[in-house]
């Protein structure tokens, strides 16, 4: 079942970085559909959060998919080689974002072991947010699309995992953050091998 508008524009964008841990994020491109579990989030805290696109409120081409109303994606180019996925979240005017940063390969494998030239048995395969998009054929052009569309979604399965099963650390990547670098707001599922950097707490 995919998940509602509803579930998106919840505020605490640190509530749904965890919540989304064993959700599954769908595309279709083409009729191929392929799907993950998402087992590594960030959470991206808007204007306050200088680790986030929308940092003091900025806003700019890029970030302007950030502003929406939560349920779109927003995705961007990372060292002009990686595209990243976020879910945007929160309401209209308050850009949170959640990043996946990685998934379990679920449906679809084969499609996903082509675009990566990879077997699915390689955690690398949907390991690091950049491999994940990849793996489910994201890219720019799936920027700002509706989560309840047909292209690109993610779905209830009954997943859930307890409180002792998800580690929590400071993000990856965002040195530049300052003192915000340290804040624990990546978070992950203990012992899954699709895990990107499960030493680095």
């Amino acid at each position: 079942m995919k998940l509602p508008l509803s579930y998106y524009s919840n505020q605490d964008v640190l509530f749904l970085a965890q919540d989304l841990l064993g959700k599954v994020l769908f595309t279709d491109i083409d009729g191929e559909i392929t799907a993950g579990i998402i087992v590594e989030t960030e959470a991206y805290f808007g204007v306050k959060d200088k680790a986030s696109h929308a940092y003091g409120g900025r806003r700019t081409d890029r970030t302007e998919t950030l502003y929406n109303h939560g349920g779109v994606s927003y995705v961007y180019l990372c060292y002009g080689i990686h595209h990243l996925f976020n879910v945007v979240t929160s309401v209209e005017d308050d850009p949170h974002a959640v990043l996946i940063r990685a998934v379990e390969p679920l449906i679809g494998t084969e499609i996903m072991e082509l675009r990566r030239n990879m077997p699915v048995s390689k955690a690398a395969i949907s390991s690091g947010p950049g491999s994940a998009a990849k793996a489910l054929g994201i890219d720019r052009s799936f920027n700002k699309k509706d989560l309840n569309g047909n292209e690109i979604w993610i779905e209830d399965h009954g997943i859930q995992y307890t409180s002792d099963a998800i580690v929590t650390g400071p993000r990856i990547g965002v040195a530049y953050a300052q003192e915000d670098a340290l804040l624990p707001w990546r978070f992950f599922v203990k012992g899954n091998k699709y895990v990107s950097k499960p030493n680095k707490i």
